[in-house]
């Protein structure tokens, strides 16, 4: 429609009027695929089964969800004098949602806000409107649309403001799982969501910078822009545990994604038949991780070939063709030399060999052919040969054997690991067989390398890694063999790095993935956290994290942070008991927040009290608001009020006080409006009050 198109005498009545149509229309798109006959167009039953999964998915994604507003905003172009991202846009409206929509005659009536003619509703700026001559915002309650708010770019009468809309939209009560940002994504924040899809990114974000959520939103735009190629080679999220997964999950499917699978890392490396049954202790379990066991386990893998001493005797009818011990070897030092898989070379060395074999037939005049040189490979005495040469690796077994035989350690991990270092790799008591084994899940790492270094691991397209800070070496590794043909989105904050391994610095990250040329960008204004609120936390940074900037928070809250000492310590639990309660007076998610070893206890003064509660990943509703959350798996969760019990507890929880001090400094960051800290026994040192 004409950009300069009077309103009508009720603006809002217009707009509702479109939203009404659009709903319409929508509406006729979804039944328009419902009906469509694939009886007369399908060559077998497996055709059949596949295009219906294909004409299912796109019913799904056309849902008109009822509390997702249908579109968010409105572009009203002033002109486009060959602006390329306004190009055809002269002069007309645009309304910019989750999905596009059009009517009976095929006109736009919403654009997905991946399109190139979307983008300046996050970019376009009083300083640069980008021919945008207006902007305008829309505030919705349950899916009704009640309010909107106008931006006049190209007015320089026109002060720039700070939009209420999108304030609000900000602060909006948390209930259920995690929801998208499409319609407050920010124009640092877009730059990273439209990056393209041949280069990687890593992303280093404070708490509430939003960089979960811009990752999520660079899956769904990449797979806008190249969904042909993403379709053949797979996108993948991966995150921290599965409480957080299922937090993420309905992103991606409220912007219409429905095919973008999710994953842990211990779901990457799982293998069929090992069960993780056991656990390492820390000192253990950093030397598993570290990037020195890949070169470990490679000589281990290369130590199965050996150099053949005697010659090799093939019969065929009847004649006999003979290779020399030397050539063998030669062959074999060739292999070794080309450096590629395990496997791949033992797959190879028959065929080597019977083209040796080949070359004298052809010298005592006869003519062999390919099916005679797959015959000689086959020949048995070639195929005994080969397993004493060059024997297949069952890569469990030997992991399993690194880990019991003091000796085969010692030999492949000479010059790399110290002695002390290879005790702790042995265990107590050697497992009899892979099946018997309590295997951990940093066991499970090493068997993916060993696998690796035998079979190729199948490389996705596009690979988002989520909460990255806390992975080891050896697992960035199994992650960098998923995406070795593609790219990745790296997600992280270096001071929220709570395992004993946690990356020191992006750069070494990023070389252990395999993505050295990933371009490092960093948010720094948080949207989420209450300036308060992530001050007060932000005092930890000098203890966990030097020269890290700290957050700076757009959002202003006065009595958002309330820190209470309890005199009586077992006046603490009733004292957490009643902030719980005080909490759900407020509107929105409650998460109570305790060191793992004091969930017990709360929970049952919680249930005591009448105050029944969620655990992590459980959906909140309006009903069931409270989330009792252990600080191991607060990591990526928000609740819009948060009650911390005793600090102390979470810090002496972990190995050592730097990571106690980062989970803790996690623990204090996850509340959107409203942070209540008890404490009974004395707080850490920086945050005490002067």
């Amino acid at each position: 429609m004409p950009a300069h198109a009077p309103e009508s005498a009720d603006p809002l009545a217009r707009e509702r009027s479109h939203l009404a149509a659009s709903r319409s229309a929508l509406r006729a798109m979804r039944e328009d695929v419902e009906a469509l006959d694939i009886r007369d167009v399908t060559a077998n039953w497996v055709n059949a089964i596949v295009l219906q999964a294909q004409i299912d998915d796109r019913i799904k994604a056309l849902a008109d969800l009822s509390h997702t507003p249908l579109f968010f905003g409105r572009l009203d172009y002033l002109h486009a004098p060959g602006a390329e991202l306004a190009e055809g846009a002269e002069g007309e409206q645009f309304y910019i949602g989750r999905r596009h929509v059009h009517d009976s005659d095929g006109d736009p009536m919403v654009i997905d806000w991946r399109a190139p003619v979307s983008q300046p509703f996050y970019r376009a700026s009083k300083a640069d409107p980008q021919d945008v001559t207006l902007r305008r915002r829309f505030g919705y309650t349950g899916g009704e649309l009640t309010a909107y708010e106008d931006e006049h770019l190209s007015d320089p009468a026109e002060a720039a403001a700070v939009s209420k809309l999108l304030q609000q939209e900000i602060e909006r009560p948390r209930v259920g799982p995690m929801r998208d940002i499409v319609a407050t994504i920010q124009p640092e924040q877009d730059e990273i969501v439209r990056s393209g899809l041949s280069g990687s990114v890593c992303v280093q974000g404070g708490p509430g910078t939003g960089k979960t959520a811009v990752g999520l939103h660079r899956v769904a735009y990449l797979l806008y822009a190249h969904r042909d190629r993403l379709a053949r080679t797979g996108t993948l999220v991966i995150g921290p545990n599965r409480s957080f997964l299922h937090y993420i999950e309905q992103v991606l499917p409220a912007l219409g994604e429905l095919e973008v699978k999710q994953a842990t890392v211990d779901d990457l490396v799982a293998r069929p038949g090992l069960e993780v049954r056991g656990a390492d202790e820390a000192a253990t379990a950093v030397v598993k991780g570290d990037a020195r066991m890949a070169r470990v386990l490679r000589a281990a893998v290369r130590s199965h070939v050996t150099a053949p001493t005697e010659p090799l005797m093939v019969v065929r009818g009847s004649r006999r063709w003979r290779v020399p011990a030397y050539e063998l070897a030669e062959i074999v030092e060739e292999l070794q030399q080309r450096d590629i898989r395990y496997g791949a070379a033992r797959d190879a060395l028959p065929q080597r060999i019977a083209h040796q074999i080949l070359v004298r037939m052809e010298q005592a005049g006869e003519a062999p052919d390919d099916r005679v040189q797959d015959a000689v490979a086959r020949n048995p005495a070639v195929k005994a040969a080969v397993k004493e040469i060059w024997p297949p690796v069952e890569p469990a077994k030997l992991v399993l054997r690194l880990l019991s035989d003091p000796e085969f350690l010692a030999v492949h991990a000479e010059g790399l690991l110290t002695a002390d270092e290879q005790k702790l790799l042995l265990w107590s008591k050697p497992y009899r067989s892979v099946k018997s084994a309590k295997w951990s899940p940093a066991d499970l790492v090493l068997i993916d390398e060993a696998a690796d270094l035998v079979e190729r691991t199948h490389s996705l397209g596009h690979v988002v890694l989520d909460e990255a800070q806390d992975l080891s070496p050896m697992q960035y590794r199994a992650v960098g063999r998923r995406c070795t043909t593609g790219s990745a989105t790296v997600l992280g904050d270096l001071a929220q790095g709570t395992t004993p391994w946690a990356t020191r610095s992006w750069d070494e990250a990023l070389t252990h993935l395999g993505k050295p040329e990933a371009v490092l960008e960093e948010l720094t204004a948080g949207f989420r956290v209450p300036r308060e609120v992530i001050a007060y936390a932000s005092r930890l940074l000098p203890a966990i994290s030097p020269g890290l900037a700290p957050v700076s928070s757009v959002r202003e809250t006065p009595g958002s942070l309330t820190v209470t000492e309890i005199t009586d310590a077992d006046g603490l639990t009733p004292a957490v008991v009643d902030a719980c309660r005080a909490s759900l007076v407020h509107e929105g998610s409650v998460g109570l927040i305790a060191a793992d070893a004091r969930i017990p206890e709360l929970g049952r003064a919680l249930l005591e009290a009448g105050l029944p509660y969620l655990s992590p990943g459980e959906e909140t509703t309006a009903r069931s608001r409270l989330t009792l959350v252990p600080a191991s798996l607060a990591k990526g969760l928000e609740y819009d009020y948060v009650v911390l019990d005793e600090p102390a507890a979470v810090v002496s929880g972990e190995p050592d006080e730097r990571t106690g001090l980062r989970r803790l400094y996690v623990c204090l960051t996850r509340a959107v409006s409203g942070l209540t800290a008890l404490h009974a026994a004395p707080l850490p040192e920086a945050l005490t009050p002067a």
